[in-house]
């Protein structure tokens, strides 16, 4: 179990995900990140998330989110 969880600093963004701030998701990572979601997340019928492009999301339901991306669902609060 991970006990620590941090953001990526800004200036490595770009060089490890490939995606501009604001543009960041799971889905269609050029590298495979672990994602992780909340329980309080399934609570929702939809939930939007990032495109991977700054300005433009995705509404789906977080079951469709976990399954896409295998995020592993842990208490995030």
């Amino acid at each position: 179990m991970d006990k620590k969880v941090e953001m990526l600093p800004m200036k490595d963004l770009l060089s490890v995900t490939g995606y501009v701030r604001g543009g960041c998701s799971p889905i269609g990572m050029k590298k495979k990140f672990p994602t992780y979601l909340d329980p309080s997340a399934l609570e929702y019928e939809k939930i939007a998330i990032s495109a991977g492009m700054r300005g433009i999301q995705v509404i789906l339901s977080p079951e469709d989110l976990v399954e896409y991306v295998g995020a592993k669902i842990t208490d995030l609060r």
